[in-house]
């Protein structure tokens, strides 16, 4: 019997075709994008349940509760009576999987305990993408580690409420689920994106895949840069060309950002929020970081 190849071994087998993505100012979702993550209108929150929760009690029949939650809806949430310290946030990483290191050198200066990133909303905005998240830019829809091997994608991001800040309405994190993009899409669109990858990142997995009968993106919306990608499969006569591949990219985009299928966490102090990073994108609202009086302060963490 011949040995079976790896999905990256068969994907490499199969026939290659590469070409460069870019968002034309035409497009569906560039307007709708930007009502969403620019607009002044408070998005309405997400429905999964907020128990209230003291942190000494955050353990045992409360935690089992808050794990199972999130394992049937992909999202969770409690609010303390106070943040978690560091070491006790870590902890609750912990319980979760493995909580990966903060690795780029921008960030760094926000770290601590290697792990847990300290969103401080203390800048304008800046076209240096790896402080943006502590900016007052916007934060276009993605899942995280999009470009990475499935391996090395946190599963579980980690969001904590330090300090709301001046404004809880801006800069609200943007939650769109999965399944409702999904929907949007045609048979020959998802078929596409199944067998598409960013060309970066071979090892990577496709923008599109499978699991357990879920369907699950990993894709970051690049904005106006580029996105050169690969497409593999076997040439059943269809005629595939470049033009199916951006077609079925703007498709998506034009999922993602469709007026009314988003949600919006209203932080304040105490409130944790887990996401699972195969049952959602997410993104943030502009805020209003420039010149406040209190500073927004969101701990993170992301588990593999």
């Amino acid at each position: 019997m011949p040995e079976r190849r790896s999905p990256v071994e068969e994907f490499g087998a199969q026939q290659m075709m590469q070409g460069i993505f870019v968002s034309r100012p035409t497009d569906a979702h560039i307007a709708s994008r930007a009502n969403l993550l620019e607009g002044g209108s408070e998005l309405a929150p997400p429905l999964v349940p907020v128990p209230e929760v003291r942190a000494e009690d955050f353990s045992g029949r409360a935690l089992d509760d808050f794990l199972g939650r999130l394992g049937e809806a992909g999202l969770a949430g409690l609010l303390l009576d106070r943040p978690l310290s560091d070491e006790g946030f870590r902890a609750f990483g912990e319980a979760l999987g493995t909580p990966l290191p903060e690795t780029d050198p921008a960030v760094l200066p926000n770290v601590s305990l290697d792990v847990v990133l300290n969103l401080v909303g203390e800048r304008s905005r800046t076209e240096n993408v790896s402080l943006q998240p502590f900016a007052a830019n916007p934060l276009s829809l993605h899942t995280e580690g999009s470009g990475r091997p499935v391996a090395e994608q946190p599963r579980y991001i980690v969001l904590m409420c330090c300090d709301p800040g001046d404004d809880r309405v801006a800069a609200q994190t943007v939650l769109a689920p999965m399944d409702a993009i999904g929907s949007r899409l045609t048979p020959p669109d998802l078929e596409t994106l199944s067998r598409t990858r960013y060309r970066r990142n071979p090892q990577g997995p496709p923008i599109l895949r499978n699991i357990d009968g879920r369907q699950v993106f990993s894709f970051r919306d690049f904005l106006e840069e580029s996105l050169e990608w690969t497409y593999g499969g076997t040439d059943s006569g269809t005629g595939t060309a470049p033009d199916t591949v951006d077609s079925a990219l703007r498709a998506l985009l034009t999922a993602m950002y469709a007026p009314g299928g988003h949600s919006g966490v209203r932080w304040e102090r105490g409130l944790l929020l887990v996401i699972d990073n195969t049952f959602y994108f997410h993104g943030r609202r502009a805020g209003t970081f420039s010149v406040p009086a209190r500073r927004r302060h969101l701990k993170r963490l992301r588990i593999k």
